[in-house]
């Protein structure tokens, strides 16, 4: 699905978001019992299916800084902005946000898209140019990553963005505080992973 982006702080919806187009989905059950190896490497399955901060990982991988562009803030109202169904778990009017996760010297290594009520997300985003986590950590909020979904898949846009010819993996899940949900995330990671992480299968 291609997108069309705004400036960041644009308050008129785009078309829409990078969504993959799958080949292959996985629920809630895939993700508690994980994957067969051959479907996916063990490496890549504590990327995709722990509960720890993606940007974290990422910086102990690289040994770099994870730095983020935000390439949209839009105010979506109380559409389902085609996102996953669980974002009618984030009350409305929802804002999204989309940003490519990269590290210091350039190298784009994934790809997020965020849903989240629109009256708190300043309170949790007090520095748009930092990550979720980041933010999050320096307001010393208690979360919960609860991962609800797995998608490999086509995404021409990202095919561009990363420069990789191939199907992506993604997922989405919802952070919980407090004991409510405050944001639904779909992450998509670039096969440069691969460096690290080795062989995807």
């Amino acid at each position: 699905m291609t997108a069309a982006f705004t400036a960041p702080n644009s308050l008129t919806k785009p078309f829409s978001w990078h969504a993959l187009k799958p080949l292959w989905q996985g629920d809630e059950t895939d993700v508690q019992r994980g994957l067969p190896h051959h479907q996916l490497a063990p490496a890549w399955q504590i990327l995709l299916l722990g509960d720890g901060s993606p940007t974290r990982h990422l910086k102990l991988l690289t040994r770099e800084t994870i730095e983020v562009d935000v390439i949209d803030m839009s105010s979506i109202g109380m559409d389902s902005d085609s996102a996953p169904e669980l974002i009618q778990a984030v009350p409305g009017p929802r804002l999204r946000r989309q940003v490519w996760l990269r590290t210091a010297s350039g190298q784009r290594l994934a790809y997020a898209a965020s849903w989240w009520n629109a009256s708190h997300v300043d309170e949790y985003l007090q520095n748009r140019s930092l990550p979720i986590w980041d933010n999050l950590t320096r307001l010393h909020t208690e979360l919960y990553r609860d991962v609800r979904g797995l998608c490999w898949g086509h995404c021409e846009a990202l095919e561009d963005a990363f420069e990789r010819k191939e199907p992506f993996w993604g997922r989405h899940y919802l952070f919980w505080h407090n004991g409510q949900p405050l944001t639904l995330i779909y992450e998509v990671f670039s096969p440069y992973l691969t460096k690290y992480l080795g062989s995807m299968h």
